[in-house]
């Protein structure tokens, strides 16, 4: 008897179990990767904010002067992953802190990313390299 050319259904099962499990394991290395890269949008509105401070000390010799207004820092990143907040402001410190939100607060390894005056990097969330360097 002479065997056909096609596949037979067993093969099939094996080849759409394997394609099934190549793609259990790489969804959520891919979705931790876009998590990651997510980040820029913080470090990108943080680095901003921190410019905008330092033209108002430079300008004013004060973070928060009480005679003239310096621009406020923006509210969310420029892709809305972060919400942006300036606390501790004195005259002579300030500390700019980004707190993920919406899809990006999956990322609990890195939930907030903070910078001050000093150019400290910190971040919350249990994960020791948020900054990537």
């Amino acid at each position: 008897m002479k065997r056909s050319a096609g596949f037979t259904l067993i093969e099939l099962m094996i080849v759409v179990a394997i394609i099934a499990i190549l793609s259990a394991i790489a969804y959520p290395a891919y979705n931790k990767y876009v998590l990651r890269s997510r980040r820029s949008d913080a470090y990108a509105a943080l680095n901003q904010d921190q410019a905008t401070m330092e033209r108002c000390y430079a300008q004013y010799f004060s973070y928060a002067p009480t005679t003239a207004t310096c621009p406020a820092v923006q509210a969310t990143s420029p892709e809305g992953y972060y919400s942006v907040v300036a606390s501790n402001v004195t005259a002579t410190t300030y500390t700019l802190t980004a707190t993920a939100v919406g899809a990006q607060s999956q990322d609990t390894g890195c939930a907030t990313l903070s910078l001050d005056q000093a150019g400290n990097k910190t971040s919350t969330g249990g994960s020791a390299n948020c900054w990537g360097g």
